[in-house]
């Protein structure tokens, strides 16, 4: 599936993004709230609604006598996206449309992909995927693909993996996915797509003007949004906190937490039937939790400190009882939230598909809002 280009003026854009932050609005406070005349906010509207991308939702009873009110509200026929993630021994793919629904999401449990084994997967489920929700036809926006390290250079061809992830290290990535999937490809660190996701998907994020995900993954790594802005740092590496935790020393990653149980005697490999397969060695998983709560404490307070979020969320592959249990630990700590803003760490309502949920909006973040990604 080829990508579709969109050229919105960014009048246009900027009328998207009021509308997916604030939900369904009439035009007439629609143009009130982008300080632009009645006349021009039909203009801007007319041309969206023609795309697709802007529908009239059902009308309000009028308060008074006269026409009832008719809000605009983001179209969900407006076009799709796809995307796509690696998680230790699963890989996941999401679709999602226009207002950010979700289409659909499937796993498949894998072993350690290359690039081109993992595009031949990801375009099997797509083909299948395409023709069971009547897809075919659609504007397609292209694929986002979530991954566990940071790219070499701010371009973001090329990157620094996991070496869970052979194959995948110093080659022209971005191109080289895109050759085989046949679309243009978004590469992103796979906590930066877990903060896309809670932002565009969370009713709090959305609320928020500054989100902080921690994502406990391969390793640990943030992703920080700040009024809509991915924060991607001088050389696009912000939020590798995976660097103050050794990959020699015990650290608070879903690998360490697999690597404990494997060495308490646990036949675990992957984030596959998780419970299952550790039943009977849940003192180890508690052991394992006390300890990651105190490697995480300073950097939880230092977020907290250097960013001032309204909400900061902990996602993970790990099931949402293992990631709950981690929350609550460090939500009983001396967590330096200000007295008069308190706060609590929440855990992502998401669970680990939120890195394939952000991955498949980054191509609708790029092509539509004025905010670079």
């Amino acid at each position: 599936m080829k990508a579709a280009r969109l050229h919105l003026p960014s009048e246009e854009k900027r009328l998207l993004w009021h509308l997916r932050m604030k939900g369904p609005m009439p035009r007439t406070e629609l143009a009130l709230a982008l300080q632009v005349s009645n006349s021009a906010l039909t203009k801007l509207s007319h041309n969206l609604i023609s795309l697709g991308l802007v529908e009239e939702r059902e009308a309000t009873e009028a308060p008074t006598r006269g026409r009832p009110t008719i809000p605009l509200g983001i179209s969900s026929q407006g076009g799709f996206a796809a995307g796509a993630t690696v998680h230790k021994g699963v890989l996941e793919i999401a679709l999602v449309d226009f207002s950010g629904e979700i289409i659909a999401l499937v796993s498949e449990q894998i072993g350690t992909p290359g690039p081109a084994e993992f595009s031949a997967i990801v375009q099997r489920h797509l083909d299948v995927l395409g023709v069971r929700h009547r897809l075919l036809g659609q504007r397609f926006f292209g694929i986002g693909v979530g991954l566990p390290g940071s790219p070499r250079s701010r371009t973001g061809d090329s990157w620094h993996t996991v070496k869970e992830l052979p194959g995948w290290n110093d080659v022209p990535l971005g191109p080289m996915l895109g050759e085989a999937l046949g679309t243009a490809v978004l590469l992103e660190n796979d906590a930066n797509a877990a903060a896309m996701a809670e932002y565009y998907l969370s009713s709090a994020g959305r609320k928020a003007s500054t989100v902080v995900v921690i994502l406990l993954g391969y390793g640990i790594g943030a992703g920080v949004i700040e009024d809509g802005r991915l924060v991607k740092g001088g050389f696009g590496a912000a939020g590798e906190i995976g660097m103050l935790y050794p990959g020699h020393l015990p650290r608070p990653s879903t690998l360490d937490l697999l690597a404990v149980l494997r060495e308490a005697g646990c036949g675990i490999e992957s984030v596959a039937r998780f419970d299952e397969l550790t039943a009977g060695f849940e003192t180890v998983v508690e052991d394992w939790l006390d300890r990651a709560a105190s490697q995480l404490e300073l950097l939880v307070n230092s977020a907290i400190a250097w960013f001032d979020p309204e909400d900061v969320v902990f996602s993970s592959p790990l099931p949402a009882s293992v990631v709950a249990c981690l929350a609550e630990r460090l939500n009983a700590m001396p967590l330096c939230w200000s007295a008069e803003r308190p706060g609590q760490i929440r855990i992502s309502a998401l669970g680990g598909s939120a890195i394939a949920l952000g991955a498949a909006l980054l191509p609708i973040h790029a092509a539509t809002t004025l905010v670079a990604g």
